[in-house]
């Protein structure tokens, strides 16, 4: 039994966001007075993957969402991740919306948010990356401020990315949480496009003024049909776009009906949302025919959940909800299991 699995009865006692807040103030606490190996193993070798250009000790990361401010790169960096990726962050701070806006599952290991933004602005996530010693692969992950109408979007995106550019290793454009009004408008096909454009244009300056190219990454929604996830592949034709993330949180309710909290509104992650993201990821894997590097992300909590990711066609596996069910031993238990079912043939 590992330390996470007698501490989660305690944890999972409190309110989900106090729990959450909790969980990474004592992580903290762990990481400084140097206890973190009584909270987490981590993954006892490396299995390097390259990918967008940036090499990755291992091909597991910590999800967007769980440190929107990256207070907490520190404590996160010692658990063994081979990349985090923090935010969404916002050119404005912003509180999100009303609380309760956090809410389990636990009988189909899952978790419904609403969080909508909340962070400090992109001027505090800056300031804590420049404060944090860690020095991994960061990913970046950038929205727009919920009172932006679409038509100004872009000037949210490009804000965010002038900003977080130098200290980022790769930057995500997410336009697929279903927790700001109106969002997944952006991931249509020539909304898309024009987003995009916008974006590569101030990449290709920044990388001259910075004399580095930083990838950017796309994250979309699970609930796309075959006509969206063609058109999202058609604006993604010849953009310069370096990657793809499969898939954000799904409004999708099937799995859980009945459940205790199902009608709340917001997005679904945890155990329900695998076989959606997973499929997805395998249908973007297919039409994308390796064109470019892919992102399995949703529904990961166990090692054979992560290794299958890799099978439908995904270069580097994400966990969020997972390690909250899971605890930390989940990240080593992933990179194991892609190690024995994929091996060297994983590693590029």
């Amino acid at each position: 039994m590992t330390m996470y699995s007698t501490l989660r009865p305690l944890l999972f006692s409190l309110e989900p966001e106090a729990a959450h807040g909790l969980t990474l103030y004592a992580l903290g606490v762990a990481q400084r007075s140097k206890l973190m190996r009584f909270v987490a193993q981590p993954p006892p070798e490396n299995l390097p993957v390259r990918a967008f250009g940036i090499d990755f000790p291992n091909p597991v990361g910590l999800a967007a969402g769980l440190d929107k401010n990256g207070e907490h790169l520190d404590a996160l960096g010692a658990l063994g991740f081979g990349f985090l990726e923090i935010g969404t962050v916002t050119p404005r701070p912003q509180a999100g919306n009303p609380k309760p806006r956090m809410f389990r599952l636990p009988e189909h290991e899952a978790i419904i948010n609403r969080m909508g933004f909340n962070n400090g602005g992109v001027d505090a996530l800056v300031r804590n990356v420049e404060r944090s010693t860690w020095r991994g692969v960061l990913g970046i992950n950038i929205g727009k401020n919920k009172d932006t109408p679409n038509e100004h979007a872009a000037n949210d995106y490009l804000a965010c990315l002038e900003r977080v550019y130098p200290l980022a290793s790769y930057v995500t454009v997410n336009v697929s949480s279903p927790n700001t009004p109106g969002l997944r408008e952006l991931q249509e096909g020539d909304s898309l496009q024009r987003l995009i454009a916008s974006l590569m244009g101030a990449r290709e300056k920044l990388a001259g003024q910075h004399g580095a190219r930083k990838p950017m990454l796309l994250k979309i929604a699970p609930d796309l049909d075959d006509v969206q996830t063609d058109a999202i592949v058609s604006a993604l034709a010849g953009s310069g776009i370096d990657g793809l993330i499969c898939t954000n949180t799904t409004v999708d309710r099937t799995d859980i009906t009945g459940a205790l909290h199902a009608n709340e509104q917001g997005g679904l992650s945890g155990k329900p949302l695998f076989e959606k993201s997973t499929a997805v990821l395998r249908g973007m894997a297919q039409r994308l025919d390796d064109r470019i590097p892919l992102v399995g992300v949703g529904g990961v909590l166990t090692g054979s959940d992560a290794a299958d990711k890799i099978s439908a066609g995904a270069t580097l596996v994400q966990v969020y909800s997972g390690m909250i069910y899971r605890g930390p031993w989940l990240l080593t238990e992933c990179v194991e299991e892609i190690r024995r079912q994929h091996g060297a043939a994983h590693v590029e």
